[in-house]
């Protein structure tokens, strides 16, 4: 992370300068994947949507067997940080590990978990529209994994390097049954039959916070989607808590841009208070 940026981090219980070797080569989430993550949007000194995020950290810590951190810890060690940072607006990243331990598999039976938060200053320029490559991977519906934000991405990034590969930006993933799930670090939205359309959890997906924000404001439904649906798609985007960013091609199907559903979507993620 530059420093001229965001000059600090916080680790555990202290600001620390944003270069410092912060990590142990013991630790587990270095080693093993052994841990959670969670990005979140800052905005005007805050960070919305807090406590979304904080109960979906909450369930992966149960999911994985991990300690969860206070709630009171974070939200102190969030405004501390973003204050020494001076912003305003951009993101901030906050990874959970299960902290050192000995070599191999098996856990230590009381883990000391390392709590790493990072912020960075906002792009600066709205996502790009992506084309996207349907991986030849699959996703397993029943992997406990879908449900969390884990450290394990070796599949996403697999994923994303195949599509790059075909001169795609990222990679659609598809059930074993050929079901639309999500892209590698976002939730799938789809344009069908003139509604917007998302996949349901029970197509192997991610429970994102701005999906659910989504589905509760009634701006789109859950609706299984095949990729026999593809060529009937009207238009389609990519949604994490940070972006929403049109899609203009799912393989060879080219998609036409919808503006005024971009704009609506897009004001009520990020713009609206």
């Amino acid at each position: 992370m530059p420093t001229s940026s965001c000059p600090f981090l916080w680790l555990n219980s202290d600001l620390l300068p944003a270069d410092s070797p912060v990590i142990t080569a013991r630790d587990r989430g270095l080693l093993l994947g052994d841990g959670l993550f969670e990005t979140m949007q800052l905005r005007n000194g805050q960070i919305p949507f807090l406590e979304a995020h904080l109960t979906r950290l909450e369930e992966g810590c149960h999911i994985l067997r991990l300690p969860p951190p206070k709630w009171e810890i974070i939200q102190a060690a969030l405004g501390r940080l973003i204050a020494a940072n001076s912003l305003t607006d951009g993101s901030a990243r906050l990874t959970l590990t299960r902290g050192p331990g000995p070599r191999g598999l098996t856990p230590p039976a009381t883990p000391h978990t390392t709590l790493l938060i990072t912020t960075a200053p906002p792009p600066g320029h709205a996502p790009h529209p992506v084309r996207l490559h349907v991986s030849t991977q699959r996703r397993d519906r029943q992997a406990v994994l879908n449900r969390v934000k884990s450290l394990n991405t070796l599949p996403a990034i697999l994923a994303r390097m195949e599509a790059q590969e075909q001169g795609a930006d990222d990679a659609l993933w598809l059930t074993h049954e050929s079901k639309i799930a999500e892209a590698t670090a976002a939730s799938f939205l789809a344009l069908m039959d003139g509604q917007i359309v998302t996949p349901p959890l029970s197509a192997g997906i991610l429970p994102g916070i701005s999906r659910a924000r989504l589905l509760a404001a009634g701006l789109c439904t859950e609706r299984p989607l095949m990729e026999a649906d593809i060529p009937h798609l009207q238009g389609a985007w990519l949604v994490t808590a940070l972006s929403l960013t049109p899609v203009t091609a799912i393989g060879a199907h080219e998609l036409p841009p919808q503006p005024e559903q971009t704009a609506r979507l897009r004001d009520f993620l990020y713009d609206s208070p």
